[in-house]
């Protein structure tokens, strides 16, 4: 089987030798790429120093930054194509032992699947989350894997995610429930759960402050991305990927006029996400 592992890795200088080290990175057939885009601080180096000279890891120094334009690089550039399964996961997560493995043997026993999710492992809300996850047929960007001939139709259609999109893990898994279609094919089971993959993440903490700043960063982009979700979903019912844009930012102008900040302190990110949106439109 030939595997490529994506792993994105933006100003990851504190996590990434712990996520490199979580890794199987000795197998041969399993090409891992770590993604650092738009980085200024020591990822790179601290990545190389953990790739160990391996010439199945490769350390790429992506200058501009974001994950969704950094996931068409992958898919579109840096894949031979003839992938069995290709894994998504963040360079600040450590990956349980035997994931991939679980991961590329859940699509290839269902050929009809498009996408399998790995599985959140710490955290209060972490069964919360498997939960949904089950229920709901999503992805996390932590952990997920499409399939190689999922990832070729990707290719061969020419997808893109919009670059500002704030999530890659949403709209693929809408596109892998539809099978690049709009949601009126959408169909359950294209996307599984592997209760045999996960992967853990740092928590937040009262005694790091540096993960204060993480979380009120991550609420505000929570916030864009819940205003972003609400025009990929009028695109993808109406039109399916192909209506989608190069950047969503083309579209603010028409649909910020719409939008409200919800109740609540949730309002107050709200609000921060909204601004954010003015000013990139």
């Amino acid at each position: 089987m030939a595997v490529a592992v994506a792993i994105f890795a933006h100003q990851e200088e504190r996590r990434i030798g712990a996520c490199l080290a979580s890794l199987p990175l000795d197998r041969p057939d399993t090409l891992f790429h770590v993604l650092v885009n738009g980085t200024t601080d020591a990822t790179v180096a601290r990545a190389t120093a953990a790739a160990g000279g391996r010439t199945n890891v490769i350390v790429h120094d992506i200058k501009a930054g974001g994950k969704s334009r950094t996931w068409n690089h992958m898919v579109h550039d840096l894949l031979s194509g003839s992938e069995d399964a290709v894994i998504f996961m963040d360079g600040d997560a450590q990956i349980v032992a035997g994931s991939i493995d679980a991961l590329v043997a859940d699509l290839a026993a269902n050929p009809k699947a498009n996408a399998s999710a790995g599985m959140p492992m710490n955290g209060r809300m972490a069964e919360f989350y498997r939960r949904n996850l089950k229920i709901e047929g999503g992805l996390f960007g932590d952990l997920y894997a499409l399939s190689g001939p999922f990832v070729a139709a990707i290719r061969a259609r020419g997808l893109r995610l919009p670059d500002d999109l704030i999530g890659d893990d949403g709209l693929v898994a809408a596109w892998a429930h539809t099978n690049l279609a709009s949601d009126a094919d959408w169909q359950h089971g294209r996307v599984l759960a592997c209760d045999a993959a996960g992967f853990l993440c740092e928590q937040v903490s009262l005694a790091r402050p540096s993960t204060w700043a993480m979380q009120y960063k991550r609420l505000i982009n929570y916030s864009v991305r819940f205003f972003q979700n609400r025009i990929v979903s009028d695109i993808m019912t109406r039109e399916g990927p192909d209506g989608l844009p190069p950047r969503l930012a083309s579209l603010y102008p028409d649909w910020l006029p719409r939008f409200r900040p919800r109740p609540g302190l949730t309002g107050w990110f709200d609000r921060k996400a909204l601004a954010r949106m003015r000013r990139s439109s």
